[in-house]
């Protein structure tokens, strides 16, 4: 008789203990042991919370180099069914070989479950009869848990679901995540209907009174904007540091649409249009894709919506100032180009129906699509295509956690028929849908890669764009990430053309993603390592970065209604000298509105105590020596950043902190 010492590891998480009896099979390249039952001297307490229990399993002789696994749990008369997370599994064969297979899902019925050794295994290596088998095996019941569907034709797809729990367990909240998402979410709604604001549909009168909504929930940029939301050197700054740093570019020619003179921008002739064009300093805003949009009916009132043109300019102080607004795209006598020259009300207004129109362009284009409903299609595309003993499985699936549960629920709470988007925003209801389907069939590959997209944009070299110089780091670390650890896999291209799971995973993306658009310049099939390299790195960066940079800020920068309005309710003016504060109040949406669409904000921007920044990994899906390596060096570079940036922030009036590595959680999980 040989002896193999086993040891399980229990997940320190709430609810991951099982009082259940937990069975093995150990599979070797020579045979198999018999179906062990686990029992050791701590009883029922081996496979509680946190526990570290050891088994001898014998076998008549060795059964050769290990492949996998077999657990599975079965309850006692006097214990109902329980749901177990066991972390990993831990060998030592009688040869002395150390043998370890990552586990990292919850076990919540009594079927056989087969886990593989934590080697990584592409396809063509996996040269065993039963690896080969339990590879075909584990992906044939994804295919049936993750299916496809269509929410709306135009739109990304997204996963079949029902209710939270028909999600498959291991991709659902944990236990923590989902009592402080309920607790953060009622809290802010209870409060407001003490104050009487949910449910009241008058018009402010009086701007100090915002001050009602969620007096107490307030941060240090959100006191900030309350008190600069007027000035436009701040209403510059935003386009580069606010939530939405994504829509200007550098403007070498004014639209057609967007008839701007030099005598209109540059008082006494003292400069021109087309020399400072030349020298890089005039830049657009264009909100195109929000023109002829179906607006919103709220409270029985129409709402209004603009398609704005923003021209800025940057100043020899290095400062982004607007010089022109024109808030429709059709030039006309009633629809005047505004100056900061302007009365205080005219230009006033001018800035908030910018403002209100960046609402809807960021969240539903910049936030919705480009983030959210990308990482999900990126998620269901390597849970249905790629196994667990992949490398590209264990190197992106920490960066799919919760994804598809905060997916469903934006569906659910934000913009269903029902949802607060689409009852409260200017954009909701039949404009949403419009709008995402507008925003897919405009969406680029380079756009979503962020040196790409900063050079298109002609950004390179503009001053105080923080988005840029901590994106474009971050970006550089990621890559050089994703490359140390997919280079140790696919030393050439033909392993990368030969991968047919990998190749599964792209164009699944490709159809599902951007809907087979080949103008959207996405990838059919992964050539090369480069380019596999590459769309990692974007995937990547989009589930984590480009996230935290377009979701974090959001009450920062929304939670001063008159700095973000969700909506207006008077059309804006047609002609000049009319407005008045009084107009202005009257444009703002009602108490109700603003009260439900900061509650929103403040929900979206909450971070959960089960946060996990990026470049964390708690799950050890890799045992190798060469990526654990690449894992550290990538931990040290993010922390190297981290403190440059917190070093940098000290000097400013307000601090960009969103791309911080500290801050940036690794996956799309709010």
């Amino acid at each position: 008789m040989v002896d193999y010492e086993v040891t399980v590891y229990t997940t320190d998480v709430p609810t991951a203990t099982t009082f259940n009896n937990v069975f093995i099979k150990l599979v070797g390249t020579d045979g198999e042991s018999e179906r062990k039952w686990l029992v050791s001297f701590k009883g029922a307490a081996s496979f509680v919370r946190g526990a570290v229990s050891n088994f001898t399993v014998s076998c008549p002789a060795s059964i050769g180099k290990l492949i996998l696994v077999e657990l599975d749990k079965q309850s006692l008369l006097l214990f109902p069914k329980d749901s177990w997370f066991p972390a990993n599994v831990k060998v030592k064969s009688p040869e002395g070989d150390t043998y370890n297979f990552p586990v990292y899902r919850w076990i919540t019925d009594s079927e056989v479950h087969r886990f593989r050794e934590g080697k990584a295994l592409r396809i063509f290596d996996d040269n065993h009869h039963l690896g080969r088998y339990s590879r075909e095996q584990e992906l044939n019941q994804r295919e049936k848990d993750y299916r496809w569907h269509v929410y709306v034709e135009g739109i990304p797809h997204y996963m079949k679901t029902d209710n939270p729990l028909s999600l498959p367990c291991e991709v659902r909240f944990s236990f923590t995540k989902t009592t402080e998402f309920l607790y953060t979410a009622s809290t802010g709604l209870t409060e407001l209907q003490l104050k009487g604001l949910v449910d009241c549909k008058k018009n402010w009168t009086d701007i100090d009174d915002i001050n009602r909504v969620f007096c107490c929930k307030r941060t240090e940029i959100s006191e900030y904007v309350q008190d600069h939301w007027k000035d436009d050197d701040f209403f510059g700054y935003q386009f580069l540091n606010g939530v939405n740093p994504m829509l200007i570019r550098r403007c070498s020619a004014l639209p057609h649409n967007f008839p701007v003179t030099d005598d209109m921008v540059f008082l006494r002739g003292q400069d021109s249009l087309a020399n400072e064009m030349k020298k890089g300093n005039i830049f657009l805003c264009d909100y195109k894709r929000l023109d002829g949009l179906k607006t919103n009916t709220i409270n029985g009132k129409k709402q209004y919506l603009m398609a704005p043109l923003v021209l800025l300019h940057k100043t020899p102080d290095d400062t982004l100032m607007p010089i022109a607004i024109q808030l429709k795209q059709t030039p006309a006598e009633d629809n005047p180009i505004f100056f900061p020259t302007d009365s205080e009300y005219d230009w006033l207004l001018a800035k908030i129906f910018v403002r209100s129109a960046d609402f809807s362009e960021h969240q539903l284009n910049v936030h919705l699509l480009r983030t959210h409903l990308l990482a999900e299609v990126f998620a269901v595309a390597l849970l249905r295509n790629v196994p667990m003993v992949h490398p590209l499985y264990k190197l992106l699936i920490p960066h799919t956690r919760y994804t598809l549960q905060i997916n469903h629920l934006a569906r659910l709470l934000l913009i269903s028929e029902t949802g607060v988007f689409t009852q409260f925003a200017a954009s909701g209801g039949e404009g949403m849908m419009t709008l995402l389907k507008r925003s897919l069939s405009s969406l680029t590959y380079s756009s979503l890669c962020v040196p790409d997209d900063i050079a298109e944009r002609g950004l390179e070299d503009l001053p105080n764009f923080y988005y840029r110089d901590d994106g474009l780091r971050l970006w550089e670390i990621i890559h050089g990430f994703v490359q140390g650890v997919l280079s140790y896999y696919y030393k050439n291209d033909a392993e990368v053309l030969k991968d047919s799971e990998l190749q599964k995973w792209i164009i699944d993306i490709f159809e599902h993603g951007v809907l087979s658009q080949t103008g959207t310049g996405f990838p059919q099939s992964l050539t090369t390592v480069d380019e596999l390299v590459k769309f990692v790195t974007m995937v990547i960066f989009t589930c984590s970065a480009q996230h935290a940079a377009v979701n974090s800020g959001q009450y920062d920068y929304g939670g001063w209604m008159p700095n973000t309005p969700i909506s207006l309710q008077l059309p804006p003016p047609t002609t000049k000298g009319t407005t008045s504060e009084a107009t202005m109040l009257k444009t703002f949406p009602d108490v109700n509105t603003t009260a439900q669409g900061m509650a929103t904000m403040w929900l979206l921007s909450k971070q959960s105590t089960d946060f996990v920044p990026l470049g964390h990994y708690p799950e050890d899906h890799f045992s190798e020596e060469i990526p654990t390596k690449v894992i550290e060096d990538f931990q040290g570079q993010l922390h190297i950043l981290s403190a440059a940036i917190k070093v940098r922030n000290k000097s400013l009036k307000v601090p960009y902190t969103y791309m911080d590595p500290t801050e940036v959680e690794n996956s799309v999980a709010i």
